[in-house]
């Protein structure tokens, strides 16, 4: 009987390991006021495409692709994010190893560089 009722819990479990949970999960952490008094980024100035997620247990890795829209300057960050009931969280930056992982077209490895005129970053604390 017990093991019934944790099959039927594990079962009742929203699927949210795609693209658009984390797509999502990104967004809303980019958009939550103490991010956003970081960055001062206009999300909705982006087009923001997940190119690539691993999942392990509660936990991800993506890389995330932003693009201006009706443009061609662009960048990518990599995210740990957890499950929260059926949704994802991203890791804040500290926990993502102290950034996001800046991986810049045309190279395939992280970097600290921002891109030509990137609006400059506060540098997080070391840990």
């Amino acid at each position: 009987m017990l093991a019934a009722a944790l099959l039927m819990a594990a079962c009742a479990r929203k699927n949210i390991e795609n693209k658009d949970a984390i797509r999502q999960a990104v967004i809303e952490y980019l958009n939550s006021p103490q991010v956003q008094a970081q960055t001062g980024l206009d999300m909705s100035s982006m087009d923001v495409n997940v190119t690539a997620m691993a999942f392990e247990r509660d936990t991800a890795r993506a890389t995330v692709d932003f693009r201006v829209k009706n443009g061609d300057a662009g960048m990518q960050f990599n995210y740990t994010l957890d499950r929260k009931g059926d949704k994802w969280v991203v890791h804040p930056k500290a926990e993502n190893g102290g950034g996001h992982g800046i991986v810049l077209p045309g190279n395939d490895k992280a970097s600290s560089e921002l891109p030509p005129g990137h609006p400059s970053v506060p540098a997080s604390p070391k840990q």
